[in-house]
């Protein structure tokens, strides 16, 4: 008699929640897998990576009371409250003309990072993202400065990927403290821009020009 035998499963790299959601991500434009899925995949997961993950919607203030790895209603409804804020953050990453969109764990971690305590400082973090009308101008201006014309929209779009990846990498930390508000952290686009595009070998071989024909009207070379 032949033993009945199971599908063997493609192991991952890394055997986390976090790890398996993001090789799934054919056929969405945020860069995730559908919100059944996304609990299929949590469910189906190693006891560990269950109660590690679950340590982490506590944190995020998505789970009440004591954590475990049984998954049952208490962890899906956890899960359900997560993609409530998973589906806010990719309606804003929407509006504001995002060209990548923020995964489920990144917007759990954000959560956790700014914590919800009511005493003492509380510290939160934003992450602003901006879109094509809002930096083609800037853009513009330091391209035509730096390589003496305007960016195709083909290299708009590349820079503005770049921008959007490093905004996402580092994201605004407000604390506000009786009252007061301090931030830190955030990218100078015009900086960001600038150091970018004089790294391109057309920004140095337009310096190297000038330079030539500034040495050669000090010599009287050129008229």
């Amino acid at each position: 008699m032949v033993e009945p035998t199971t599908p063997l499963r493609r192991p991952s790299r890394v055997s986390t929640p976090e790890s398996r959601a993001s090789s799934q991500t054919s056929g969405s434009t945020s860069g995730e897998v559908a919100f059944d899925v996304f609990v299929k995949d949590i469910a189906s997961g190693s006891e560990q990576a269950r109660l590690a993950l679950a340590q982490k919607l506590k944190d995020a203030g998505f789970w009440k009371g004591k954590i475990s790895s049984k998954f049952n209603i208490k962890y899906y409804t956890a899960l359900v409250k997560l993609e409530e804020k998973y589906t806010g953050q990719i309606a804003i990453d929407k509006i504001v003309g995002a060209t990548t969109s923020a995964g489920r764990f990144d917007v759990l971690t954000d959560i956790v990072a700014g914590g919800d305590g009511e005493d003492g400082p509380k510290t939160t973090k934003q992450t602003y993202v901006t879109s094509a009308s809002q930096t083609a101008k800037l853009i513009n201006a330091i391209a035509v400065d730096l390589l003496e014309r305007k960016l195709t929209k083909a290299e708009q779009a590349k820079y503005l990927k770049m921008i959007n990846a490093e905004q996402r990498r580092q994201p605004d930390v407000q604390t506000r403290n009786d009252g007061s508000i301090t931030t830190l952290g955030g990218i100078d686009e015009e900086q960001f821009i600038t150091e970018s595009l004089e790294k391109t070998s057309e920004a140095k071989n337009v310096r190297a020009t000038d330079a030539y024909t500034i040495l050669m009207k000090d010599l009287g070379g050129l008229r």
